[in-house]
């Protein structure tokens, strides 16, 4: 049974955007996912790796057991600063990769309507790493000067962030700098639209995320003595250094990097959106298609 093929190249209403973001979740997830694992897996992998030594050895810096305040357990620091520096390249590695093979596969998915090629993606996803990375670069300062100005400015700037890697990705001829600049002007043709999809897009990502963090949650407060009443100061530093709690705060990052994917294809979907309302090309090629079967 062939899957239906989900039209980017379209003008979309509020509706409709989050229909496609879904439509295409839902029709392309296992081979998304494949792609995803097969080009950014290692990337992931190391992650978790990394952040399960990152709280192991984190969790044993204070000690708790003495009578006042906690000590410091400075034996720790060297390791705790090593796996932090490996946690923190890893997840910033992890977090290109799989952007950029969701968007590339994307691509592949509109270029050849609805076929994928996967050595195709994971060429372009490794021929533009350090592009991806100068832009997630210019998004961060961005997010985060937008931040300390004012609670407003981020709502405006998260949009333009939203679309910038789509930008670079299906904009082929535009560079980093260009794809940035791009953005800002691109989200002006139907900026309320695209800040309402997106907003929602967001709420269902941190429902979603919140759910399944509630084991983790839920183990944590048992594992604290929080619901019995019972806080035990001295069983703080062992808690944090349980394999449990840190397999499950493993699992929570692996499902937030999946769950990341449904902002991505949604930023993809608001940006064939806005890109058709001010350059019409999917209509216009559509146009030329039917004049081709006429003949």
């Amino acid at each position: 049974m062939n899957k239906p093929y989900i039209e980017f190249r379209k003008q979309s209403d509020f509706s409709a955007i989050l229909t496609d973001t879904f439509g295409f979740i839902r029709n392309e997830f296992k081979p998304l996912m494949k792609a995803i694992f097969n080009i950014a897996g290692p990337a992931i992998l190391i992650l978790m790796v990394s952040l399960g030594a990152y709280n192991y050895v984190a969790g044993d810096i204070f000690d708790f057991t003495s009578l006042g305040e906690p000590s410091f357990n400075s034996g720790n620091i060297l390791a705790t600063v090593i796996a932090g520096i490996c946690y923190f390249i890893s997840a910033i590695t992890a977090y290109i990769l799989t952007t950029s093979v969701t968007l590339y596969y994307i691509k592949s998915y509109v270029d050849n309507k609805g076929d994928t090629n996967l050595s195709e993606i994971k060429k372009n996803v490794y021929n533009t790493f350090w592009s991806f990375f100068g832009l997630s670069f210019l998004k961060g300062i961005t997010l985060i000067i937008a931040t300390m100005i004012c609670i407003l400015p981020v709502f405006y700037a998260m949009i333009p962030m939203a679309v910038v890697f789509s930008i670079f990705v299906f904009e082929t001829r535009r560079s980093t700098t260009d794809a940035y600049s791009q953005s800002f002007t691109l989200v002006n043709a139907d900026f309320w639209t695209a800040f309402g999809s997106f907003i929602v897009l967001g709420i269902i990502y941190y429902i979603v995320g919140l759910a399944l963090s509630i084991p983790s949650i839920i183990y944590a407060l048992v594992g604290t003595g929080v619901f019995s009443g019972e806080i035990d100061p001295s069983n703080m530093d062992s808690f944090y250094a349980d394999p449990v709690i840190i397999f499950l705060n493993i699992l929570n990052t692996f499902f937030q990097f999946i769950l990341n994917t449904i902002l991505v294809i949604g930023g993809a979907v608001i940006y064939f959106h806005l890109h058709e309302k001010t350059n019409f090309t999917g209509t216009y090629d559509r146009i030329s298609e039917i004049g081709k079967i006429e003949e």
